[in-house]
């Protein structure tokens, strides 16, 4: 499939320990910002994930970046993204899990 749109939707999901979550959210927040803040990101969002239910003991959460275009996650992927993983593996080690996935628009309604 083409793609008929530029823009780039970047969604982390993240399997946080319960047991860290509020000093995980303050990390997250300010992180989400920085993010924000980086050439061609428009806007960043957190949701807490109800469906499928997180495991007990354990806090869903995805992250929604939207980018102007593919070279921008480029840009991010290549020059940001080794350091601010690093940062959020250093800060809370094993206490979270994230998957990432790159979803380009094809249509708006």
């Amino acid at each position: 499939m083409t793609a008929m749109a530029a823009g780039v939707l970047y969604a982390v999901s993240l399997d946080v320990d319960s047991a860290v979550i509020d000093e995980y959210l303050v990390w997250l927040r300010a992180h989400m910002r920085e993010i924000a803040a980086l050439p061609g990101f428009t806007s960043a969002q957190l949701f807490e994930q109800d469906e499928p239910p997180a495991q007990p003991g354990r806090v869903a959460l995805s992250v929604h970046y939207t980018l102007r275009d593919e070279q921008a996650l480029a840009d991010y992927l290549r020059d940001h993204a080794p350091r601010m993983r690093a940062d959020g593996l250093a800060r809370f080690g094993g206490r979270f899990n994230a998957t990432r996935q790159v979803l380009r628009q094809i249509d708006a309604a």
